[in-house]
């Protein structure tokens, strides 16, 4: 037992909700969640064109290579996921709905930054995410549009930007 309770202690994760690169063969399971959430958060504010239009972009296999995917994890269970294509725009960005509120999108944003020295980010963000966004620190760029069905503002994270934010409110 003391040896089984030393093993552990050794290598279970102190943190929840560990964060990764996903591999190749997690994809598919990236691409379900995002289905899951999308059906329930976003395909209400969407057309059928939307609908199918983000439907087709998750079967598109081509544009599936070009992204670079994260995955939080409960143990085995992957429970929000963040891709981004190049140069540095957010394409995907969800959390498995029984996991929301619980800090998985800023650990999975968190880990996603620290792959990149230039700290710009862009995103087309969703009705439902624009909140999310701003609380990351993003601003909008422009106003809502619909294209191909798909409604999203326009959003621009910058850490230099978010840096004068926050030392602006503390020198007041």
């Amino acid at each position: 037992k003391v040896l089984d309770m030393a093993l552990y202690s050794l290598t279970r994760t102190l943190e929840p909700y560990p964060v990764r690169r996903l591999h190749a063969d997690e994809i598919q399971d990236a691409c379900r969640l995002m289905w899951k959430a999308f059906l329930q958060f976003e395909a209400p504010e969407y057309s059928q064109e939307g609908i199918a239009h983000f439907r087709a972009s998750l079967e598109d296999q081509e544009r599936i290579r070009k992204l670079t995917f994260y995955g939080a994890f409960d143990g085995d269970k992957l429970v929000g996921t963040l891709c981004m294509r190049a140069p540095q725009h957010i394409g995907g960005f969800f959390v498995d709905p029984a996991y929301h509120r619980r800090g998985i999108g800023r650990r999975l944003f968190e880990a996603m930054r620290c792959d990149y020295a230039r700290q710009v980010f862009t995103v087309h963000s969703s009705p439902f995410g624009v909140e999310v966004y701003r609380h990351l620190g993003f601003v909008p760029t422009d106003k809502e549009q619909t294209v191909d069905g798909l409604r999203f503002t326009p959003m621009q994270y910058s850490a230099k930007a978010d840096e004068e934010k926050v030392n602006g409110q503390q020198q007041e």
